[in-house]
């Protein structure tokens, strides 16, 4: 991190990099640089100042080490993304995750716009981790966190997820809109009747008119997140997801290998938003990494599940060399 402190001075290294390479390489102006990164165009003149200072600029851009922009543009243009950004990590999945929440918490304290209507998926640990990261915002950047799914596990977790929501909502200086309810159920039945109730009913409206979703992408293999009304998924549904062809999960819509919705009937089970809604929000941002999560978070970029990515090396690496 270098300039001022606090969230507005958070400047990621990583993001003036590519604004650098953007403007003197790739020849963009700094409108549309601007408009493709979701930041101000003052922000933009401000870090390709930063960049000459730092020394980064001269002829050629010059990443400092742990940077690595290349490797980003090549995940950008080969899955068609807004964004890309790598992480190092020591390999341990926990430091892994923390890692991938410092650098998530950089780019969005940098790139929420005012006004921003963020969609907030159900609580996980990169999620935790991002939320955790990030300092309050001197300006009121969110007009609302949306819950997009109910809480996913044990009855804790859906108090877990609460907080975070409204924990988000206070740093950015937005309206919480809560989803107190399970994000899994037994029936189709009692799906139903939560969306009778008058609270579920708005949540679920401003689903519809969300400009940014943050979630995390989860794998098909057996997870103790997995709950339903305290009871585990039952194994029968899991191996029916498998059987299916299912790779992995944003928001509990399951995937094939190409990015390709799962028709299951577990879909009436679960108390989130739909497909149809989370595809067409304008930004997208999904936050993974570790070995485990490769197949997932390569399904979700096939079938633009994410248009940010936010990752580990190792995954990037195996990304842009899978065929």
């Amino acid at each position: 991190m270098i300039g001022r402190t606090g969230a507005e001075g958070r400047d990621s290294v990583t993001m003036i990099v590519q604004v650098a390479r953007m403007y003197h390489e790739q020849n963009m102006t700094q409108p549309a640089i601007a408009e493709q990164l979701r930041i101000s165009q003052s922000r933009v003149s401000r870090w390709l100042k930063q960049a000459v200072e730092m020394g980064i600029v001269r002829t050629v851009v010059l990443p400092p080490e742990g940077v690595y922009p290349e490797l980003e543009e090549q995940l950008v243009r080969k899955y068609g993304l807004r964004q890309a950004l790598i992480v190092e990590s020591s390999g341990d999945e926990r430091s892994t995750m923390w890692a991938l929440g410092a650098a998530a918490a950089t780019y969005l304290e940098a790139t929420l716009t005012n006004g921003a209507r963020v969609g907030f998926s159900s609580w996980s640990e990169t999620l935790l981790a991002t939320v955790d990261s990030m300092v309050p915002l001197k300006r009121r950047r969110a007009e609302s966190i949306v819950q997009i799914m109910g809480g996913v596990g044990q009855p804790a977790a859906q108090l877990k997820a609460t907080e975070l929501t409204f924990r988000l909502a206070r740093i950015a200086g937005g309206t919480p809109m809560f989803l107190p309810t399970p994000g899994i159920v037994a029936t189709p039945s009692a799906r139903e009747a939560l969306f009778q109730d008058p609270n579920v009913v708005e949540t679920a409206a401003a689903w519809e008119n969300l400009t940014d979703v943050l979630v995390g992408i989860g794998s098909v293999t057996p997870s103790p997140l997995l709950q339903v009304s305290g009871n585990a998924v039952s194994e029968a549904q899991m191996r029916t997801l498998r059987e299916l062809g299912a790779v992995g999960d944003v928001a509990m819509r399951f995937f094939d290998a190409d990015g390709r919705p799962i028709e299951t009937e577990f879909n009436d089970l679960v108390v989130g938003i739909g497909v149809e809604a989370l595809l067409k929000t304008p930004r997208r941002v999904g936050i993974a990494g570790g070995a485990r999560k490769f197949e997932a978070i390569r399904g979700a970029l096939r079938g633009g599940w994410v248009d940010v990515i936010v990752t580990d090396l190792m995954n990037a690496q195996a990304l842009v060399a899978d065929n």
